[in-house]
């Protein structure tokens, strides 16, 4: 028979898993335009409700020029793709360029350029590989 452990009983412990802050942490302190500043956080976020809800009903979108399904992106990209760093913003706050991570495609310098209606809403949506 094994002999009896007298010390206290100790809690169980709890180990909380903890995404990697650097996975969608970027200062987007430079984005003074407010729905491209919350459509960069939702992007960063992967959180697609709140993406999807910044466009206009049917939004156009163009990737490196060429017209793209954009429901598609919706679905393929936000979760997967997201910004590393935010080198440039335009003096409209309406172009966003910098360091993107894509986890299909790697890693490369992109720049998203968002029409804006009047409402606040974003109509079109252009990106493509920054020079």
């Amino acid at each position: 028979m094994p002999p009896i452990d007298a010390s206290p009983a100790q809690p169980p412990v709890t180990i909380v898993a903890q995404a990697s802050a650097s996975k969608t942490a970027v200062n987007t302190a430079s984005l003074r335009q407010p729905v491209v500043k919350a459509a960069i956080e939702a992007l960063q976020r992967g959180d697609r409700a709140a993406w999807e809800a910044l466009f206009e009903p049917g939004a156009t979108f163009y990737d490196d020029g060429a017209p793209r399904n954009l429901a598609n992106f919706h679905r393929d990209a936000i979760g997967h793709e997201r910004f590393t760093g935010i080198e440039r913003v335009s003096a409209d706050g309406l172009e966003v360029v910098g360091p993107f991570h894509s986890d299909q495609w790697g890693s490369f310098k992109v720049y998203f350029r968002f029409t804006v209606t009047d409402k606040g809403r974003i109509s079109r949506l252009d990106i493509g590989q920054a020079k």
